[in-house]
C-alpha cells in the first residue's frame, strides 16, 4: 500500500467518524441544553423567591441528571467506535467542565462574586476588590468549547451557534444583576445546544 493510499484511508476514516459523531450528537445536545435551560429557570425562581444564591448548589444536581440522561440515551444506541475525533471532542468538553467546575467550587466556597485582589503601585500595595461575573465567564468558555467542536466536526451550525451563544452570553450577562443572569444562561443553552441539536436531528431525518 502506497503512502498516498494510506493517507486516503485515514482521511476517509476521519470524515466517517465526523459524520457519525455529528449524527449521534443531536439527542445529547438537546438533552443537555434542556437540562441547563430548565435548571437555570428553576434556580432563578428559587433564588428570587425562596432563599437567595444558595440554590446555585442545584447545578450539581443538574450535572448528575444530565449524566444519567446521557447514559440512558447511549445505552439505547449502537456503540460508536472510539476515534481520534471523538477523543478530541471529549477532551475539549472535559477541559471546559473541569475549569468551570473548579471556578464554581471556588466561588461557592467564597460565598460571593467578590474576590480580594492586591494591586501594586510604585511599590505600595493597594487593596481592592475585583468583580468577576461568573455567568459571563461560563458563557464565553462554553462558546469557545462549542465553536472548537464545530470546527472539529466541520459543522457550520455548531460553530455559528457556539460563537453567538458565547459572545452574546458574555456581554448580556454583564447587563443584568445576580439571579437575572440565569435567564441569560437559559438563552445560551437554547442557542448553543438545543438549536444546533434540533437542526442536526432534522437533517439526519432527511
Amino acid at each position: 500500500m502506497t503512502a498516498e493510499r494510506s493517507l486516503e484511508i485515514i482521511t476517509e476514516q476521519i470524515e466517517r467518524s465526523r459524520r457519525t459523531i455529528t449524527e449521534n450528537s443531536s439527542i445529547a445536545l438537546i438533552s443537555w441544553g434542556t437540562c441547563v435551560f430548565v435548571f437555570a429557570l428553576l434556580i432563578a425562581y428559587l433564588w428570587k423567591c425562596h432563599g437567595g444564591p444558595a440554590w446555585n448548589a442545584l447545578w450539581a444536581v443538574m450535572w448528575l441528571v444530565g449524566c444519567l440522561a446521557e447514559r440512558l440515551i447511549t445505552k439505547r444506541k449502537e456503540p460508536v467506535p472510539v476515534t481520534f475525533v471523538g477523543k478530541t471532542i471529549g477532551h475539549v468538553w472535559a477541559t471546559f467542565g473541569i475549569f468551570m467546575g473548579a471556578i464554581g467550587i471556588i466561588f461557592g466556597l467564597a460565598g460571593s462574586g467578590l474576590l480580594p485582589v492586591t494591586f501594586t503601585i510604585s511599590g505600595d500595595p493597594l487593596n481592592a476588590h475585583l468583580y468577576v461575573n461568573l455567568t459571563s465567564i461560563i458563557s464565553l468558555c462554553f462558546g469557545i468549547a462549542s465553536t472548537i467542536t464545530g470546527f472539529i466536526l466541520k459543522n457550520r451550525i455548531v460553530q455559528v451557534c457556539g460563537f453567538i451563544a458565547g459572545l452574546g452570553g458574555f456581554f448580556c450577562a454583564l447587563q443584568y444583576p445576580w439571579s437575572e443572569q440565569l435567564y441569560v444562561m437559559a438563552a445560551v443553552a437554547v442557542i448553543g445546544l438545543i438549536i444546533p441539536g434540533l437542526v442536526i436531528y432534522f437533517q439526519k431525518q432527511k
